[in-house]
């Protein structure tokens, strides 16, 4: 599955916790009168973070927070599939695969043995913008966990053998995905989308796979693995002055390369969008409709706003857009829509698996609701109820200190302090029903979308012949 389809069933499990009654249920069951009204949102509690850099440029950014003997460390690496060679795309993938797969001190057994002695297990991500490695273990083992981290980062070993596993189990995973149409069009709608744009690689190709060698790998991870492009987060029940000794001990003598860092990606021209594409899938019975346009960054001024229009149109599961096709017309199970931010983009997707038979009626109502957020201010009652599930998933979120570490390295990628994560939720209620319809004029019009179908050639093109999209197939 890819990270953009697991984004998607994340925002669907959240919209089903936080959100209240769809309007479908609204409509047929009225609420009692005499129930209460609502209470005053209350902003989770912001945290004091202790925020420093040591000598080398490395930034750490500790958030204590006693009780549970617990741990998050989260490290990032700016760089990711934006980073990648020209001709190895989504070679990240494949970095961040073997990096814990041994060092110049401990072989990929002894790894995996010191951290699960430490009550912990570890992940590494490659992004469009970064690779996030992290880990969890229990309090008393915090600083070993600095110390594994540590050699994660400044002796990954790439060794040979190692690396092959790594690209066999690469390339059966990317031939099962080629099987699933979530990701075919995930793959052509950010392609389309940014064309020769680095946020265009969304996996890696068999090609870029059979090609990477160890060597390859060595290099890239010495590009970009670097203290003075490395943030190291950790959240959880420690003692600050343990850990911060433990910190300079295992990174203060990683020295900063000669060599300037790798750039990051350029901000993605948006100038020619709005295509339509067609995915052939023989003997599908479903067609994939995934619409996708940019968006603003978490550092713009309406990227607030844009959040609660995304939920008033389909990112919550009261939603218009899951109103209209699941619930009143049963065309759709789990249509959603959500933005999924970059350092320097943002894409704010629709994607909606629907029967043959009502691809097009689906894609009409899709472009309706589109419009008509476009069009028309919001009602009192939705831009409440959106506001509501937002902050409410905030404050879910801030309920776990991995989510939070992770949350935090990613605002460091995208160059924001970590104070943002919590003001989310004031910026959210400052929100205003004009602030919303202004959001959605520039960014929600059906006509700016880029448009993905992935199913039955034959089907797609007749269904959707009446909207005279210009249907081309992605090379």
């Amino acid at each position: 599955m890819s990270k953009f389809s697991r984004d998607f069933a994340l925002a669907s499990a959240l919209a089903i916790i936080a959100s209240g009654p769809t309007f479908a249920a609204e409509k047929s069951t009225p609420l009692p009168k005499d129930l209460p009204p609502y209470g005053p949102t209350k902003a989770a509690a912001a945290p004091a973070v202790v925020q420093y850099k040591l000598p080398n440029g490395l930034t750490v950014w500790l958030i204590p927070s006693p009780g549970f003997p617990k741990v998050a460390l989260t490290v990032a690496v700016r760089g990711g599939y934006a980073a990648d060679p020209g001709d190895r795309p989504g070679m990240a993938d494949l970095l961040a695969a073997t990096l814990s797969q041994g060092t110049k001190t401990r072989s990929a057994k002894q790894f995996a043995e010191e951290l699960q002695a430490a009550g912990g297990d570890l992940s590494a991500e490659a992004t469009s913008d970064a690779i996030i490695i992290n880990t969890g273990v229990l309090s008393s083992s915090g600083g070993t966990a600095v110390n594994l981290l540590s050699d994660l980062m400044r002796n990954a070993a790439f060794a040979d053998g190692e690396v092959a596993i790594a690209k066999r189990n690469a390339a059966s995973g990317l031939e099962a995905n080629e099987a699933d149409p979530q990701f075919l069009a995930t793959r052509a709608l950010y392609r389309a989308l940014f064309g020769a744009h680095p946020y265009s690689v969304t996996t890696p190709t068999q090609a870029s796979i059979a090609e990477t060698s160890a060597a390859d790998l060595r290099k890239q991870y010495l590009n970009c693995f670097r203290p003075d492009q490395s943030v190291l987060v950790i959240a959880g029940g420690f003692d600050e002055k343990q850990i911060a000794a433990a910190i300079v001990s295992a990174f203060g003598s990683w020295k900063v390369p000669e060599f300037a860092p790798i750039s990051a990606a350029p901000v993605p021209d948006v100038a020619a969008r709005g295509i339509g594409v067609l995915v052939p899938r023989a003997d599908s019975v479903q067609t994939a409709l995934y619409l996708g346009a940019l968006g603003p960054t978490r550092s713009q001024s309406d990227y607030a706003a844009t959040r609660v229009a995304n939920a008033i149109y389909g990112g919550m599961f009261g939603s218009r857009l899951v109103s209209n096709i699941r619930e009143d017309k049963g065309y759709s199970y789990s249509p959603d829509a959500r933005i999924v931010p970059k350092r320097r983009a943002a894409v704010i997707g629709t994607r909606a698996d629907v029967r043959n038979a009502v691809t097009g009626a689906a894609f009409n109502e899709i472009n309706y609701e589109l419009n008509r957020m476009a069009s028309t201010a919001p009602q009192e009652a939705e831009l409440e109820r959106a506001k509501r599930y937002l902050v409410g998933s905030l404050a879910i979120q801030s309920q776990s200190r991995s989510a939070i570490s992770r949350s935090l390295a990613n605002l460091w990628v995208d160059g924001l302090a970590p104070e943002e994560f919590w003001t989310q939720t004031l910026k959210l209620e400052a929100v205003s029903d004009k602030d919303v319809q202004s959001a959605a004029r520039k960014y929600f019009s059906a006509w700016k979308m880029t448009v993905v179908a992935v199913g039955e050639e034959k089907v797609v093109k007749e269904e959707l012949a009446p909207f005279k999209l210009d249907l081309r197939q992605m090379p």
